[in-house]
């Protein structure tokens, strides 16, 4: 392969995401975005980063309801339109390949799973565990808020469950959380999932895979318009 195929040498395309381990769109936009980088032919070439978000702070930690009955009391939603809007993001979610059983998905303060997630950073497996909170949320319909729950998941990944499990009684990575949440506000990040390319573009939603290959085109073109 010449250079002319793929240009010049350059640093990985850097795209950090703001989610939360509760959000069906963030589960969505994870698969649709991990489609959009392996069809580029620079995929190879770009590195995601994760970032905490609560969609509920205020939610009782520990606890944990069905997230339709949530949605019901809390926002008041009817159950035709919960119905609805789980049908529709089910079948966008089945393209993607994802399983989605919004019956068992349960609603839970999300930051010791936050802490799970920087734990398997430090360990080099973020993204599998970012992939496998999904699941356990919207697949199993496993409870993220108890924390043998949260041990035995990042033990299935590789992880020592006793680091884990100290983690989550300790607060570990509270600063790397605080941090996290620090920089959405500085972003203005009011929704997730929120992706960012390069520290220059921004895609804001679960948005279809043309327009994530677009924001990746446009990221490898600035590494070409650049000076050697």
């Amino acid at each position: 392969m010449t250079s002319s195929v793929f240009g010049r040498a350059a640093e990985p395309i850097v795209i950090d995401i703001w989610s939360d381990v509760v959000c069906p769109f963030c589960y969505l936009g994870h698969a649709v975005l991990a489609e959009a980088v392996e069809q580029h032919p620079h995929g190879s070439a770009v590195q995601i980063r994760y970032h905490s978000f609560q969609l509920n702070p205020g939610f009782a930690p520990g606890e944990a309801v069905l997230a339709d009955d949530y949605l019901a009391t809390s926002h008041g939603m009817p159950k035709a339109q919960i119905e609805a809007s789980h049908a529709q993001l089910a079948a966008r979610g089945a393209d993607a390949g994802l399983d989605y059983q919004f019956e068992k998905a349960q609603m839970v303060n999300t930051l010791d799973a936050h802490r799970i997630i920087h734990l398997a950073k430090a360990h080099g497996q973020e993204t599998a565990m970012v992939e496998r909170l999904f699941r356990a949320e919207f697949t199993d319909g496993l409870n993220l808020a108890d924390h043998g729950v949260l041990a035995d998941l990042a033990a299935e990944l590789g992880l020592d469950r006793a680091e884990a499990v100290t983690t989550l009684a300790t607060k570990g990575y509270e600063k790397d959380i605080r941090a996290d949440l620090g920089r959405a506000r500085e972003l203005g990040i009011s929704g997730v999932p929120f992706f960012v390319f390069d520290d220059k573009r921004a895609v804001s939603g679960a948005q279809p895979v043309e327009l994530f290959r677009r924001a990746l085109d446009l990221a490898w073109q600035d590494r070409q318009t650049q000076p050697a």
